[in-house]
């Protein structure tokens, strides 16, 4: 790389804002499961929207491409360089602003989750966003990558959470479009640009985020169902009767038989179940919640819907029904040889998908492992097929079992990427299965905004 560039942009952002040191750029040069590994010349982390737009502006001129990146915690290698300029926006972490009588907060892209939510709670409001990375996940690389969570059901994705944006467009010039409001109907929404294009069409500086009342009622509950179509049907008897469902989430036996196994401490809530449904509620007044949470899972019962529940006792046992959801990803990291998935399809066909993919798998392996779990609220599995025990490792089939996978999906009307995104592990099953006009389109707003491919340009569209 050109070396008189990294001169430039050293001078530019100043001892404290850039590092070619090796020790300071490990952390950012690995992809926190271990599964991506990178390497930069130079991490460069803007101070200010003004110092980010003239790295941006070096780096066009000199056709040096640049890796966004915000709190590392991207799950499909998008963030990790590979020979590019690396942006941080970690120095970039103020609340510029809360308006509470408006419902909005500005944060810059290096604010942490954790500091929004917390914002928002000290006016009196709620951010709803919420996840398990959100002590490090950052407000830039939410929006690069449209998070999810475990609250979609209720309050939608992270483009439904944005009302306005601040980016550094690939040729230097700033996109300044944080108004704060509801309706602004003069052509196109640009800032949907942005919103899940993983850094690819620029770099987001800052955003106006919509906040919500802030309920002072919660309630959080498990329950036993014998299949995914009672679970459907459990939903919507659910949603019915409370009005006050936020998320809506399930576990299949084995994801929760292996979190006893491989974490310590843990215990098995209502053992013997074939699927576990964790159910949150929120109102905005506590009287009532509870009785009417009682009263609609008694009459699911009585339906045959739901086996056994248990709804938590006070906050700490709250939390402890979150945990079980929350470790089931790690639980079952260190049980062989496994393809992941993060698929949707539409919530009325979740019981299809998994009746499908389930007897797909074992016809294609037999005495494959599945760990099925997520937001069946909004129609999001994380399905992982996990090789059979006894099996070498390098015979599990891994890869075609993905597109079976996937095959299945698309055929529900689905999608093979609910949540995390294509980064540069999808960007091929992007090009199988994403409709061609719509990649063509994606390919020319591409082309317009970044000629010469300088944002990210191995992430997404190759």
């Amino acid at each position: 790389m050109n070396s008189d560039l990294l001169e430039r942009l050293a001078a530019l952002l100043g001892p404290k804002g850039y590092s070619t040191d090796a020790e300071i750029l490990a952390p950012h040069l690995q992809e926190w499961r271990g599964k991506h590994q990178g390497a930069t010349p130079f991490l460069a982390m803007p101070a200010n929207t003004g110092e980010a737009t003239e790295l941006v502006r070096l780096c066009a001129e000199a056709r040096v491409a640049i890796t966004p990146q915000g709190g590392n915690t991207g799950l499909v290698g998008g963030q990790i360089p590979n020979g590019e300029v690396l942006i941080s926006l970690k120095r970039m972490n103020r609340i510029r602003s809360i308006d509470a009588d408006n419902d909005s907060l500005v944060a810059e892209a290096g604010v942490v989750l954790a500091a929004v939510q917390q914002g928002a709670a000290e006016s009196n409001r709620l951010f709803p966003l919420s996840l398990a990375s959100e002590g490090s996940a950052t407000i830039g690389g939410l929006i690069s990558t449209n998070a999810g969570g475990v609250h979609v059901l209720r309050y939608g994705m992270m483009r439904d959470l944005v009302l306005g944006i601040e980016a550094v467009l690939p040729d230097g010039r700033v996109l300044s479009g944080l108004k704060a409001l509801r309706k602004d109907n003069t052509g196109y929404d640009l800032k949907q640009l942005f919103i899940g294009a993983e850094g690819t069409m620029g770099v987001v500086t800052a955003a106006s985020l919509k906040l919500f009342p802030r309920p002072h009622a919660h309630e959080v509950a498990l329950a036993a169902v014998a299949n995914a179509r009672d679970a459907l049907s459990l939903l919507h008897h659910m949603k019915g009767a409370t009005g006050a469902v936020a998320a809506f989430e399930v576990m299949n036996r084995l994801s929760v038989d292996l979190l006893i196994k491989n974490i310590p401490n843990m215990r098995a809530p209502l053992p013997g179940a074939p699927l576990l449904v964790l159910i949150e509620f929120e109102a905005m007044q506590a009287e009532g919640l509870r009785a009417g949470v009682e009263s609609a899972l008694g009459a699911a019962m009585e339906r045959g819907l739901v086996q056994n529940a248990l709804i938590a006792e006070n906050s700490s046992q709250a939390k402890d029904f979150w945990t079980i959801r929350e470790l089931i990803s790690a639980a079952h990291k260190t049980e062989g040889a496994q393809v992941n998935h993060d698929v949707s399809v539409p919530v009325s066909r979740t019981p299809d998908f998994l009746e499908r993919a389930n007897a797909a798998m074992e016809a294609r392996c037999p005495g494959i492992r599945i760990v099925a779990f997520g937001h069946m609220g909004d129609g999001n599995f994380h399905y992982t097929a996990i090789q059979p025990e006894g099996m070498a490792r390098d015979a599990f089939p891994g890869g075609d079992l993905t597109q079976t996978v996937y095959e299945i999906a698309s055929a529900l009307d689905g999608s093979i990427s609910a949540e995390h995104g294509i980064g540069v592990e999808r960007t091929a099953d992007l090009v199988r299965f994403k409709d061609a006009t719509a990649l063509d389109l994606m390919r020319t707003m591409k082309r317009a905004l970044d000629p010469h491919r300088v944002m990210n340009p191995r992430v997404l569209l190759t």
